[in-house]
């Protein structure tokens, strides 16, 4: 009998690969010149897609790959934190939405070639629902030749220097997106460490004009964002205005920004061309002549559940515009109005609100000066409110014994809420709060 005697040591008849995983190696190492994955048995695509590179082009990949485990594997090799939740769960819309928001958040105008841009719409075009940039370069500006004799720091310079300070336009996005739902955009430059400017954070006319075409254009936008970008009365009119019967937008966020009473009255006038569900104006400058406009519109709106003017300064005069907007207003349930001066009266006539409004579910007065008395006219309207489930009054002088036992109301309402939910066919019976509770 004949002996083979291999050089390798390892080699055995055993484990010679079979004729198929041959293929399948050969189909691997050459997807990327001859991407055959259609043509192949289910399982033996499998077998391919777990042994291909996350590096493979996306313009392969792209409309080929639908397999998640191969999207997941991509997205792994990129980025040490990913949170797919935020993504619908799907890691190949995530891996697109990602990849075109470093795209943009790294795009330099006039250095940047935009066709690194515009060659991935057409790829990502059916995947990318939302768009989250935190960040927008500036063009690169060299310094001026100055004269001798002559001031850097006029008014008149900064004006010119605002005009070359414009950022990536997207309205490429809107043509190209036609499933785009949500932009959610920060005007500013991350980690400029001692290079700071205030330039750097400059939200120019050009760009507001370019991003106000964008939102009027994209008819699928649900959700949008502006946060942090300096906006002030005259660039929020401009927006919103663009935003007028827009026929899929239902919440506008432009905390955290420079508006005043003229950007919400706008704001108001958005209430009643639109079908807006929440509006979030936190830390701006809304006086009570702006949060009277929003009252106004308030009150005859059916569509807004949900209003957020927290940091503004409105006073009572504002507060008690609000309060009258809620008694009758049929679909707010939840208002935030902490930190905006308000005192006494306004809690007087939010106790009323209390006593007939059964839509509000959460309602924050915070970091106010409602007072001890004002604490007992909101208890005094918490008695006979069956559905308010949140109500948060912490630093706003109100008595310690007044909180607590608005607490229990609260407590009862979510109870109530429980129950009703676990047997939402059976009426559910008032639970009285007992005499000395634990706790």
């Amino acid at each position: 009998m004949r002996r083979i005697i291999a050089e390798d040591a390892e080699w055995s008849l055993a484990i010679v690969p079979l004729l198929t995983e041959l293929c399948i190696q050969h189909i691997v190492k050459n997807f990327q010149n001859n991407p055959l994955l259609k043509k192949l048995l289910p399982e033996h695509q499998q077998r391919v897609l777990d042994h291909l590179s996350p590096d493979l082009p996306l313009t392969i990949t792209a409309n080929l790959i639908d397999d998640e485990n191969y999207w997941r594997r991509c997205c792994i090799q990129r980025w040490p934190v990913c949170h797919v939740s935020r993504h619908g769960g799907s890691w190949k819309r995530m891996l697109f939405e990602r990849h075109l928001e470093d795209l943009i958040k790294h795009f330099i105008p006039g250095t940047t070639d935009p066709s690194v841009i515009l060659d991935l719409l057409p790829l990502c075009r059916n995947y990318v629902r939302s768009v989250r940039v935190d960040q927008f370069l500036p063009p690169v500006r060299f310094p001026p030749a100055t004269r001798e004799g002559e001031l850097s720091d006029s008014g008149s310079e900064g004006e010119r220097e605002e005009l070359t300070m414009d950022h990536y336009e997207l309205g490429d996005l809107a043509a190209g997106l036609k499933h785009l739902e949500e932009l959610d955009l920060v005007y500013g430059v991350k980690d400029c460490g001692m290079n700071f400017e205030w330039n750097l954070f400059l939200f120019t006319y050009r760009d507001c004009h370019s991003l106000a075409a964008t939102v009027k254009a994209c008819h699928t936008l649900k959700v949008f964002r502006l946060t942090r970008s300096r906006v002030d009365d005259d660039k929020a009119r401009i927006l919103i205005h663009s935003l007028l019967d827009h026929p899929a937008l239902e919440e506008l966020d432009l905390s955290h920004n420079l508006i005043g009473d003229r950007g919400a009255r706008a704001a108001a006038k958005l209430l009643s061309h639109s079908h807006l569900r929440v509006l979030n104006l936190a830390n701006n400058q809304v006086r009570a002549p702006g949060a009277q406009s929003l009252a106004h519109a308030l009150a005859h709106n059916t569509s807004l559940v949900s209003l957020n003017l927290r940091l503004n300064c409105i006073e009572d005069e504002g507060g008690q515009a609000l309060a009258h907007a809620l008694q009758t207003n049929k679909c707010l349930t939840t208002l935030h109005l902490g930190g905006n001066e308000l005192s006494e009266p306004t809690a007087t006539l939010l106790s009323q609100v209390l006593s007939v409004n059964t839509v509000l579910t959460s309602i924050n007065l915070s970091c106010n000066h409602i007072g001890l008395d004002g604490g007992k006219q909101l208890l005094e309207g918490m008695s006979d409110n069956k559905t308010l489930l949140e109500f948060d009054l912490r630093l706003s002088d109100v008595a310690q014994e007044s909180e607590y036992l608005i607490g229990q109301i609260l407590h009862t309402n979510r109870e109530a809420a429980r129950q009703q939910a676990l047997n939402p066919n059976h009426s559910v019976p008032t639970i009285s709060s007992p005499e000395n509770p634990a706790g």
